[in-house]
């Protein structure tokens, strides 16, 4: 099971539609936003459960059943992230992640998305990242 953060974009086309990452209502689905929030059901790269964007807005993939416990705990982890984001904790942008003052430069090598963390290049999504290490430890029973 893995997250990440997304990619600092803006507009993009999905089937020849124009579309950006701040919808609402009935764009963002049934279980559209927490509070502050929109939650955005779209189709994730594989692996990819959920992901927190600067722009303020969290994406579930589409294929996780709205309301489940699943849902549920996608969108409590994202929502830390967020929250980080919103404090000044957490930033990114396509070239490296800021935690808590620290930058982790971030490259795209053999097509993934990585991250060097400790002198050693990670997969985004991959464990051991401290932003996820925090936000998974607010969970229950610390594994989402």
């Amino acid at each position: 099971m893995g997250f990440k953060l997304g990619t600092n974009r803006g507009n993009y086309a999905t089937g020849g539609e124009i579309k950006t990452k701040m919808r609402f209502g009935k764009q963002a689905g049934e279980y559209g936003s927490v509070p502050g929030t929109p939650v955005i059901r779209v189709p994730l790269d594989e692996g990819v459960l959920g992901e927190a964007n600067m722009d303020g807005t969290i994406y579930v993939n589409e294929n996780i059943m709205p309301g489940s416990q699943e849902d549920r705990q996608i969108i409590n982890h994202e929502m830390r992230h967020a929250t980080d984001m919103k404090l000044g904790k957490l930033a990114y942008d396509d070239n490296s992640i800021t935690y808590n003052g620290e930058v982790f430069p971030r490259e795209t090598i053999d097509g993934k998305d990585m991250i060097k963390v400790d002198g050693m290049w990670k997969e985004a999504g991959d464990t051991g990242f401290p932003w996820e290490n925090d936000a998974n430890n607010g969970n229950d029973n610390g594994t989402v």
